[in-house]
């Protein structure tokens, strides 16, 4: 038992088993703490310090893998940046390391704090120097010719062969597509170039445009020569034909500006004008924008808190932006629809979820009243919202009614409204069913008919109805209960 125990070796005490362990890591983690301060971490623990650092020691030696792959697979014994910038690329990582212009850089130094920082410094141009450069060489005309590279191992020579001292010289040289920019750079040339990592896409007199479109819509002034200023910017932007490429930036901008300025009715309103714009506009193709400008139309439309709360007059303006943003919603689907097929049953699916959930305030339920129509027409009001009324009445209209406050009775009042707007739709459908004409009156309501669509549709929403006296729209009504 004794010699067992002492083959295994002499044991080791906890400190060094810790100086071994310290020993293992290769990377520095003061360049991890450097990074996590610059990111605002200031006060980070020895051992999360060592655990990333033995991440970055992990990734770096994947990187280091995939590129010696890469290496070995082009027949290397050099690795290369191109290799690392593979490598990173097959990690699914951005490559950062190296650069592929074939100038040479030049680097600056700022001083901003204790460390210096390192930038590339861009190019400055003389215009007097260049007008007055000469023009460059006529490229000669292209042709094709042959020769031979080797006959038998033996490299002819010929004009178009490098000769021996050539040959030797370019061993010299550093290999890979970064190297000669990095010495040069070092070296210090002048007139350092670099690709950029972005195109530009849009013009300065595109960008310009863009920025007064901004100015005009956000001022909210009320002097006369501002409104003037308004309409004159929507109407370009619903007219213009050469905006095709400022699309995308409207349609940030307007996402950006409907998600943080909830609080103004104002910006919200301009907003939609702007997507009423855009969807106006004959020469652009927003079909594939589509779901994108859905996204802050349904935000004004059934956003629970839209603008301020103070008074039954800023409630009808809340109620005004619902409407107009539920018949951006039925433009958006009548128009975009044929392009994306999903379009109208994810809008109409929405704005019935929301209908339905008694947590939301009545606001919501108009606009989702508002949306359903739109959206989906009378066939979705036929199917989908008269199935639902009578449920929606005792859950949540005759709650609402019995609060008596002013502003309940205007909810109250405009969502009763809504409804009775979106069932009068039916009437003027070409598939309801039409009753003859008596007296020169559309027939008439009984007393079995009314109880009916009370029986159907609600207390509430059934009296309102009957009240409207049209035969026609009942029989509607009732012909909708074979879809339940």
């Amino acid at each position: 038992m004794a010699a067992n125990k002492d083959a295994r070796g002499p044991a080791h005490d906890p400190a060094t088993k810790a100086q071994i362990h310290e020993q293992r890591l290769l990377w520095n983690p003061e360049n991890v703490k450097d990074v996590a301060e610059s990111v605002g971490i200031s006060n980070i623990g020895d051992e999360p310090l060592r655990t990333l650092s033995q991440d970055v020691e992990y990734r770096i030696g994947q990187i280091l893998v995939e590129a010696l792959r890469f290496m070995r697979l082009a027949k290397r014994t050099t690795m290369t940046v191109q290799d690392v910038s593979q490598a990173a690329r097959v990690l699914d990582v951005e490559p950062l390391y190296g650069y592929d212009s074939t100038r040479p850089l030049r680097y600056g130094e700022a001083s901003l704090g204790p460390q210096p920082l390192f930038y590339i410094e861009d190019e400055e141009v003389d215009f007097e120097k260049l007008i007055n450069a000469p023009l460059p060489k006529i490229p000669r005309d292209m042709h094709f010719s042959k020769h031979w590279l080797a006959v038998e191992g033996v490299q002819p020579v010929v004009v178009q062969n490098p000769t021996t001292a050539e040959s030797r010289s370019q061993d010299l040289l550093p290999k890979g597509p970064g190297a000669n920019p990095a010495l040069a750079a070092l070296s210090g040339q002048d007139n350092p170039n670099f690709r950029p990592a972005v195109r530009h896409v849009i013009t300065r007199e595109q960008t310009l445009y863009f920025e007064k479109i901004q100015a005009g819509l956000m001022d909210d002034s009320s002097d006369i020569e501002v409104q003037r200023l308004r309409e004159a910017v929507l109407e370009s932007v619903s007219s213009e034909p050469g905006i095709h490429q400022l699309v995308p930036y409207f349609v940030n901008f307007i996402s950006n500006q409907v998600t943080h300025r909830l609080d103004s009715l104002f910006v919200l309103r301009q907003m939609m004008e702007l997507t009423n714009a855009l969807i106006n506009n004959e020469s652009l193709f927003l079909a594939p924008y589509a779901s994108s400008l859905c996204a802050p139309v349904l935000t004004c439309m059934l956003g629970r808190k839209v603008g301020p709360e103070n008074g039954v007059e800023a409630l009808k303006e809340q109620y005004l932006l619902r409407e107009f943003s539920a018949t951006l919603v039925g433009q958006i689907a009548r128009k975009y629809s044929p392009h994306n097929k999903i379009l109208r049953p994810k809008l109409v699916r929405t704005c019935l979820k929301n209908l339905l959930n008694p947590t939301f305030p009545p606001a919501v339920w108009f606009g989702a009243v508002q949306g359903l129509v739109a959206a989906g027409g009378a066939d979705v009001v036929k199917m989908l919202l008269l199935q639902h009324l009578k449920d929606f009445e005792a859950a949540m209209l005759a709650p609402l009614r019995e609060r008596g406050d002013a502003t309940s009775r205007t909810e109250y009042e405009a969502l009763v409204g809504a409804i009775l707007k979106a069932i009068r739709l039916l009437a003027d459908d070409d598939g309801g069913a039409a009753a003859p004409v008596v007296n020169g009156m559309n027939g008439y309501t009984n007393e079995s008919e009314a109880a009916q669509v009370k029986a159907f549709l609600g207390d509430v929403i059934g009296e309102r109805v009957v009240q409207l006296g049209d035969h026609k729209l009942n029989q509607v009504v009732l012909d909708a209960r074979n879809f339940s």
